[in-house]
């Protein structure tokens, strides 16, 4: 499973830079404050611990704390470029996180416990997105609204033809990085693309 926003036009030509989780790094992300900073680093740009503070209704001491444990596990780190005097500006050290599903089913337990509570609050960050739009779609325009989409489909698929309908999505996806026009006056917006390919089971 990826999570990988968008990269702002500016950044698309860059490789992208993904960090692959392996057992410690995904017990240091999977906290549901840790998981909303790094996602408003990734989107929002750098910002200072009193900034994520604002932009979450968090105390700053809590953002100050988690980021901390964010860099000491590598997802964030010291953004040099800004800042005066003992501000301290933050950013995301990578573009993305990978985690393998397998460690959902690892030997350790604790290991377990991370990669489910990771997968629970990725769902609840993607239900919040999806229920903001929904509450201020009136924001945007009729052109906007027209091309937004909330869709679900039922397929009956094996699971290797899942496994290459995966592939091929994302490969769609990729293939819309950095088309956006590089003028500021165009009407562009940062869109998030939620993809889920879930077995279920009927019930009788």
């Amino acid at each position: 499973m990826t999570d990988e926003p968008q990269s702002p036009p500016e950044q698309a030509a860059q490789p992208r830079k993904v960090k692959h989780l392996d057992p410690r790094s995904l017990r240091g992300l999977a906290h549901p404050l840790r998981m909303r900073l790094l996602g408003s680093l990734r989107l929002d740009g750098p910002a200072t611990a009193s900034q994520l503070a604002k932009r979450l209704g968090e105390s700053s001491g809590a953002t100050s704390y988690h980021l901390r444990q964010l860099a000491e596990h590598g997802f964030a780190e010291d953004d040099p470029g800004r800042g005066k005097g003992r501000e301290r500006w933050w950013r995301a050290t990578y573009d993305g996180t990978y985690v393998d599903n397998q460690l959902g089913r690892d030997a350790d337990p604790e290991v377990r416990g991370a990669y489910n509570a990771f997968m629970y609050e990725h769902a609840t960050q993607h239900a919040t997105e999806v229920t903001t739009w929904i509450a201020t779609d009136e924001d945007w325009t009729q052109e906007w609204v027209e091309s937004s989409d909330i869709s679900d489909f039922s397929l009956t698929l094996t699971p290797g033809q899942t496994a290459e309908l995966k592939a091929r999505l994302h490969e769609l996806v990729e293939s819309y990085r950095g088309l956006a026009p590089e003028t500021e006056t165009a009407d562009t917006a940062t869109v998030r693309v939620h993809t889920h390919l879930l077995p279920t089971r009927r019930t009788d």
